[in-house]
């Protein structure tokens, strides 16, 4: 298996893409710390998933990943619990669509405080005891909305910019330290977020999207496994797109 023995901390992993991600390296091997900000009892679920049908150890672990001394709390948890984080993916995150004129400076913050600062805390918590042990693989999750424009999602769309930009810096410096580090780039998916848009707009989303579907939260797993394994060996600081195509749609 390709993760055996290995230690996996999966933000956001309560549902969707971070959901599937969690039981993706469970079911390689991987022992998986199970973030969620408030979802407990699915966060509870999802370990409970993998202790008994994957049979692999899994503990639900508490932050708000915009407050740095509770992300640190975290990490301290996972690694008493477990051992070193050797594999991080940063999905926590939050869309939170505002029209342009309506964009108070309070949604701003908090944009970026969970979709960019928060994956920069995640990170910077678990890079030492990586760069301790010489090995390390991160995948953080952006979105296709980093790449091209999208109504309404003006903080969402510079932090998930950011996100990619902060892959780019970073991967240099942990490069001598064995530590690979890519982000993904996921378009439209099948999560809860789309039960809180119209089904006109889920619509207009499929129909827009060259493959005529959705993707499915399992799709995005995949992707981020790849990037965590060896078989992405020779990948560092780059962005994988997983759009079904609509990042080609202006």
């Amino acid at each position: 298996m390709k993760f055996q023995g290995r230690v996996a901390l999966v933000t956001g992993a309560s549902r969707g893409i971070g959901k599937a991600t969690a039981l993706k390296l469970a079911s390689e091997g991987a022992t998986v710390a199970v973030h969620y900000s408030r979802a407990v009892e699915k966060a509870e679920t999802v370990c409970e998933q993998i202790r008994r049908n994957l049979g692999q150890k899994a503990i639900p672990v508490q932050a708000d990943i915009a407050d740095r001394d509770a992300v640190n709390n975290m990490v301290t948890t996972v690694t008493e619990e477990f051992g070193t984080i050797e594999l991080l993916v940063n999905n926590a995150g939050d869309v939170g669509d505002v029209a342009f004129d309506e964009l108070a400076p309070e949604h701003w913050d908090r944009m970026i405080a969970i979709n960019l600062t928060g994956p920069f805390n995640v990170l910077w918590a678990v890079k030492s005891g990586m760069i301790a042990q010489q090995f390390g693989r991160i995948v953080n999750v952006s979105s296709i909305a980093a790449l091209a424009v999208r109504p309404n999602q003006l903080p969402y769309s510079a932090a998930k910019a950011g996100v990619i930009a902060l892959t780019k810096s970073c991967c240099g410096p942990l490069a001598p330290h064995n530590i690979r580090i890519n982000s993904v780039a996921p378009g439209a998916i099948a999560t809860d977020m789309l039960g809180e848009v119209s089904p006109e707009m889920v619509e207009q989303l499929r129909s827009t999207t060259p493959l005529g579907r959705l993707g499915e939260p399992e799709e995005m797993a995949d992707v981020i496994a790849f990037l965590l394994s060896e078989e992405s060996s020779y990948m560092t600081g780059s962005t994988v797109i997983a759009s079904g195509g609509r990042i080609l749609i202006p």
